[in-house]
Formats: C-alpha cells, structure tokens, sequence
C-alpha cells in the first residue's frame, strides 16, 4: 500500500485542480503542472485524490448544473488573476487509475448489505428508531442496520456505522452482532460503533457481554468500553461519558486535538478535511454541532488561530491564521 499523499501535496493538488476547473489557466500553468505532476508518485496520488472527491461533487449535483455551475463560481472568488483559457484540463488524467488505496473504499458486499438494510442513514443524518420491545436506539451517520424480533429473541444487525442502544426489560435475549463478534447487552445503555479492523463497545449503563469466537466472553460494566477484532478482545479501558453526546447532533471536546476533532467531523460531511500539521496539534474545548459541520469549522476558525478555505467543492483546507491561501507561481 503506498503512503497517503501528505498535507502540502494534497494543498497543491487542490489549487490545481481549482485553477483549471476556473477555466483561467494558461499554456504556462499546464506546463508547471505537468512539471509538478511528474516530480513525484505522490503527486500523481493527490491528483487522483482531488479528482475522487470532484466526481463525487459532480455525482450528486449532476441533476442541478446550474448549482453545480453556481458553487464552481464561487471557488473563483479568491484565485490569483490568470490569463488565457484552457478548458477541460481537469479530465487531463480521466477517471482511470484512481485506485490509491489510502482512500477509503467500501468494500462491495458491505455495499450490498447497506442498501438492502432495513434501517440506514445517510452522511451528516442522525436517526432515532423506537423498537417493538420498548428499547429506543439512534443511528448515527452512514449507519445501516437490520433488526429481526421474534417471540424467542431479539436480534439487530449492525452492518456498518454507530449505533446508541436504551434497551426496555424483556425476557427475550437481545444480540447484536457485528462483523467481529457479538454484543449482548445485561439492562444497559450502550454505544457500539463498527469498524474495518475492530468495534468499539462503551457502556453507559449496565453491563455488556462481549462474545468472540476465539477469544471467549468478556463482560464490560459501566463506565468502561472495549475493542474487539476477528482475532482478539483487547482489555477494558475508561469510556468517556461525553461520547454519547453523538445522539444529539453534539460532538464534545475536551482537550482533544484539532485532527481529532476534524476526523469525527468528516464522518459527517462529504469530500475531504485538509489540516495542515502545524495546526492539527492545536487543543480544542467545547460542544460542537455535527450536523451542521460548515458552521462548526466557522466557529473553529473564530476560536483558534487558523483559516479555513474551500478551493473546491467539497474540499476543505484548515491552515495556520494568516497562511497564504493561493498557491502561488512555481
């Protein structure tokens, strides 16, 4: 697997990306492009990044050009005056070759599943499902889940995503089940959050039975979470209570780093969050709101000394206050 491109290289890729969408290139800018494209695979590999994302902007407003149009315009604003138009050159490269594994790709069973499921939400949605047995359960973004109750058992699916569980007494036994193992809650209130390589499990309340195949059962009392892969149950660990927040549209920080806060805020948007590394160890504090991540980095960019650009839709850049936002002549 090649290393993910890193911040300056996908900086660039974007401002190149954004100067040839403007259609204001000259012969000259190809040229230094082709030059930068060629100095290093990497470089290929953020092009191919930038590229990903814009088709995927394409994809969802190719039913609305005219605000497809309206949103390209507005990456124009802040460009560096260019003569001489050279148009298309963002297709330069095609659609082929984009294959860099860094960018996350669903595999296609997972894929399946998620849009057969009985219950799922989309990017930025939070849903509250109430269920036949009382229990009240919240699905956070791109979550799909399928449920199966029966008069001798309960049974929820959890195909990708996070889901919040406030189980109701019943006598049926109630399992949920990942691609890792399965949960079985004791009268709980729980969060369980699926991953590529391992699920999440932090208790709130009560206790939770972890079973794996291999590893056995391990019961996790509240106040604790626990991590569990296809080969191991790793050791308990303090659950942080604030975690939950997630259910009400609020993601709480508490000391926590820019990058952090940045990562679990694109599970809620789409395209790409660029935090420059000079920024990304800044200390963040405070309730923020998931659902609406555009005022969330607007009101980052007021409290922190950083500046936040957009040269493309659905491309985000989060730099040092007073950074040079343009890339400049090379």
């Amino acid at each position: 697997m090649n290393p993910p491109p890193g911040h300056q290289v996908l900086a660039d890729a974007a401002e190149w990306f954004a100067l040839f969408r403007s259609g204001e290139a000259s012969e000259a800018d190809v040229r230094r492009w082709q030059r930068w494209l060629e100095a290093s695979p990497e470089h290929h590999r953020g092009w191919q990044m930038v590229e990903r994302v814009e088709q995927q902007f394409s994809d969802a407003c190719g039913d609305d050009p005219d605000h497809a149009r309206a949103t390209l315009a507005r990456t124009r604003d802040n460009r560096l005056d260019r003569r001489g138009m050279i148009k298309g050159m963002a297709l330069l490269l095609g659609a082929g070759g984009l294959g860099w594994a860094g960018w996350r790709v669903t595999p296609l069973p997972t894929v399946v599943a998620t849009w057969g499921a009985g219950h799922r939400t989309g990017t930025g949605e939070i849903r509250e499902l109430a269920l036949p047995d009382g229990s009240r359960l919240w699905l956070n973004t791109n979550t799909a889940i399928n449920t199966a109750f029966t008069p001798e058992s309960r049974h929820i699916d959890l195909i990708t995503g996070e889901i919040l569980l406030a189980t109701a007494p019943d006598d049926r036994p109630l399992i949920v089940t990942t691609a890792h193992g399965q949960v079985r809650p004791l009268g709980t209130r729980f969060t369980v959050r699926g991953g590529d390589h391992a699920t999440l499990v932090a208790v709130y309340q009560g206790k939770v039975a972890i079973t794996h195949s291999s590893a056995g059962t391990l019961t996790v009392p509240a106040g604790q979470q626990a991590r569990f892969s296809r080969t191991a149950i790793q050791p308990p660990e303090t659950a942080d209570p604030a975690r939950e927040a997630w259910h009400k549209g609020v993601l709480i920080a508490d000391d926590i780093r820019l990058a952090e806060l940045v990562d679990e805020l694109s599970r809620y948007q789409h395209g790409y969050i660029n935090v420059a590394p000079e920024v990304a160890g800044l200390r963040v504090f405070g309730g923020y709101s998931l659902t609406r991540p555009a005022h969330t980095l607007a009101l980052l960019e007021k409290v922190l000394p950083i500046k936040v650009s957009r040269p493309l839709p659905r491309w985000t850049e989060i730099r040092p206050a007073g950074a040079r936002a343009e890339k400049g002549e090379k």
